[in-house]
């Protein structure tokens, strides 16, 4: 990638920029879920203006669970050469109960937007879809009406050749402090101690998708990366909405910052967005999107078919 073209790409993910959503979704909207009326309706609103004003054409999709109505929300940047060709890139918007989810999942939303807005200037050979899920938390988690349950059992339907999703979950927080890493049993012998990095998370299933996206990350990128592919009933391996692809055959990648085996605000009140490290954060996503752009636009079959 040229010089000039990642310059670009750094001012559309900007640390700034990153913390406005962040700010917007878990301050001025907070808690997002069906138990607090219209503050779902409030964050989908904001992520459909957002993509709107970077050019995109929204697509909803809708459907009630236990009466609500609730929406997933997606755009597409086609694809020049192999547009039945998709790479899948997803946060969910909503936020469990008791917390304004800034960095769940906030940060997974800012992230998705900020990459959309990089995309919005590519001619990718794939074409590349961002979705934002809805009810990704209990009491819609592992069910059959969380949001990215509802999407990939559709997209399986109507035959979309997704060959890649990756996770947006939990993406703003970093640290360099010693022991500010922690992990599932045996894991802390093979893995550093302090965290500093962006994780990639697989099952065996998906391990060659996620090698080739970290390749191809640590080729354009010199932020720290971590992967690991894993059996799927370690906690944490399959606690967002890669699962829901998984369970309908598409390779499936969590991009995370590890959640709370680094961050201590998971899932609390506490969660909000002065916690978050804005700069890692942003060198993070540009890093996903340099990786991304050059799985969307290698001349071969750089990811897996399904």
């Amino acid at each position: 990638m040229a010089s000039a073209g990642i310059e670009t790409a750094a001012q559309a993910i900007a640390p700034e920029r990153l913390e406005r959503h962040v700010r917007v979704l878990a301050e001025e909207i907070g808690e997002r879920n069906v138990f607090r009326s219209g503050t779902l309706d409030a964050a989908a609103a904001y992520i459909a203006e957002e993509w709107r004003a970077q050019g995109y054409e929204v697509g909803r999709q809708t459907y009630e669970p236990r009466g609500a109505s609730c929406v997933n929300l997606e755009v597409a940047r086609q694809g020049s050469h192999r547009p039945g060709e998709i790479l899948l890139v997803g946060a969910h918007y909503d936020s469990v109960r008791g917390s304004p989810g800034a960095d769940d999942n906030a940060s997974g939303v800012a992230a998705l937007l900020e990459l959309s807005r990089a995309f919005a200037a590519e001619s990718p050979a794939r074409t590349v879809r961002f979705v934002a899920f809805v009810n990704e938390e209990p009491p819609f988690f592992l069910t059959g009406e969380q949001g990215s349950m509802v999407y990939a059992r559709a997209a399986r339907a109507g035959g979309d050749d997704i060959r890649l999703m990756v996770s947006l979950e939990m993406l703003g927080f970093y640290s360099d402090a010693p022991g500010s890493q922690r992990y599932p049993p045996l894991f802390r012998w093979f893995y550093p101690d302090r965290g500093n990095y962006l994780g990639l998370v697989s099952d065996f299933r998906s391990r060659g998708v996620m090698l080739r996206l970290a390749s191809a990350y640590r080729a354009h990128s010199r932020f720290p990366l971590e992967h690991v592919a894993a059996f799927r009933w370690i906690p944490g391996i399959a606690w967002s909405d890669h699962r829901s692809f998984w369970r309908r055959g598409y390779p499936a990648v969590m991009a995370t910052d590890t959640a709370f085996y680094r961050y201590r605000h998971y899932h609390r009140q506490s969660d909000t967005p002065d916690k978050l490290t804005y700069g890692p954060f942003a060198e993070a996503t540009l890093g996903l999107y340099l990786a991304l752009r050059a799985l969307a636009s290698a001349p071969d079959a750089t990811t897996a078919s399904r």
